[in-house]
């Protein structure tokens, strides 16, 4: 095949790019240039996807058998992006997210949920919100159509490369040895996809020319926050020693659920879904998820090989993770 991936040098692009590589693929990536190298073997093509001649530029020439764009996240971008490849490509593969679905995560979801009203035509621009996903979906699907369409409904991505900090974070923490707070209740499952495993499913779909929508995540119940926390540990050569600190006391502690202790969720009605997305249609079109602990060690390997982060991750623009002196309050209290 020939694919144009929108991105390609981060995370979950990244990942397309290498597998589709493996797979013998011709691949093109469009890009700025900003975010990372691109990998060897590939034709880059340098432009702003928000540009309509740098687009332009893209096309002409050029065709492609599908379309993979795992970057956008405003409704105006895809629609400028799909408008100028129709005429270039034969099917387009839009990562969106869990978070398009207006119930999640307080209720369970499948492909068949409703997701947020968000309009196809919403202007560039807008501030970061769940629902410019399902407008992102929309603007796909009015110059693809349905059956040239394929919406990956992605979950809690993880991995080698992870440019968000979650897992990093908490190999990192680990690493520094000593009495760490696991928090909420540690046989809580979760749901979490290494994103390599979510690049080969895609590209699976698209080597069987399929459409429609699948919600791409690992089942319900395939780790457990024990799991994956004592995988850090391990990983980290064992120095570390998790101190389990209930709900309450991190609510009580003003602990921002998510963020200061990465994929915490508090058990409360309006996180009550978070981990319970219905994954049966994917693993009936082939999705296999890979050992969680096979994607810890091999996240470590990573962050090992790059070396320390100078600046925090970030959720959005908020840093990920709890300050020192929180912690030990928490710790103190704990052990008390």
């Amino acid at each position: 095949m020939n694919i144009l991936v929108l991105g390609g040098t981060s995370f979950l692009g990244r990942a397309y790019v290498a597998e589709a590589l493996r797979r013998g693929h011709r691949v093109t990536t469009f890009n700025r240039g900003r975010t990372g190298a691109d990998q060897d073997g590939v034709e880059a093509v340098r432009g702003d996807r928000n540009s309509a001649a740098d687009l332009e530029r893209l096309v002409d020439g050029r065709r492609w058998d599908a379309v993979v764009d795992t970057s956008a996240q405003q409704p105006a971008a895809v629609a400028l992006a799909a408008r100028l490849l129709r005429p270039h490509a034969d099917r387009y593969s839009f990562v969106s997210s869990i978070h398009a679905f207006t119930d999640w995560p307080a209720r369970p979801v499948g492909e068949d949920s409703p997701t947020h009203p968000c309009p196809a035509d919403t202007p560039p621009d807008q501030p970061s919100a769940n629902a410019l996903k399902a407008g992102c979906e929309r603007a796909l699907l009015e110059h693809f159509g349905a059956e040239q369409s394929l919406i990956l409904n992605c979950g809690l991505l993880i991995g080698p490369y992870e440019n968000i900090g979650r897992l990093p974070w908490w190999l990192e923490r680990m690493a520094q040895g000593g009495r760490v707070v696991a928090p909420g209740n540690p046989d809580r499952t979760m749901q979490l996809i290494d994103a390599r495993d979510f690049a080969a499913f895609g590209l699976d779909l698209l080597e069987r020319g399929a459409g429609g929508r699948y919600v791409t995540t690992a089942p319900p119940g395939s780790t457990t926050m024990r799991e994956w926390l004592t995988a850090c540990v391990d990983a980290t050569g064992g120095r570390a020693e998790l101190v389990w600190v209930g709900d309450e006391a991190l609510l009580a502690a003003e602990v921002m659920p998510w963020v200061e202790l990465p994929l915490w969720s508090p058990d409360q009605p309006e996180w009550q879904a978070v981990w319970l997305a219905d994954t049966a249609r994917a693993r009936a079109a082939g999705l296999n998820c890979r050992p969680i602990a096979e994607s810890v060690r091999d996240t470590w390997a990573w962050i090992r090989q790059r070396g320390p982060r100078t600046e925090p991750y970030l959720q959005g623009t908020v840093p990920l993770g709890i300050a020192p002196e929180k912690e030990r309050s928490l710790l103190e209290q704990a052990a008390s």
